[in-house]
């Protein structure tokens, strides 16, 4: 990510905002070994979050119907946002 301009402390913020973990517990669970099911099962997800449209993969993200596909489609958007240079205060639609 900071080869694309951007931080890690700016993808912790992104993954912090969309999932209300704090970044060291986002680590505790990375080191733990979780899968995204139980990553995205445990997570309290943005009241926003629904706010993130568009395509990622192919796929329009408001259109998927599968809960856990959406959630990590998601997180896609954001990091891909993030890592074109999108604003930090449109990633978290802030405005």
């Amino acid at each position: 990510m900071e080869k694309k301009g951007r931080t890690k402390e700016e993808l912790d913020r992104v993954i912090t905002w969309l999932t209300g973990y704090e970044a060291s517990r986002i680590q505790a669970l990375v080191d733990e070994g979780i899968t995204f099911q139980a990553f995205f099962d445990r997570a309290q997800l943005h009241p926003n979050a629904h706010l993130i449209t568009g395509t990622i993969c192919g796929y329009r993200i408001e259109e998927i119907d599968n809960d856990l596909t959406r959630r990590v489609r998601y997180l896609d958007k954001l990091v891909d946002e993030l890592a074109r240079g999108r604003k930090m205060e449109k990633i978290l639609r802030e405005g």
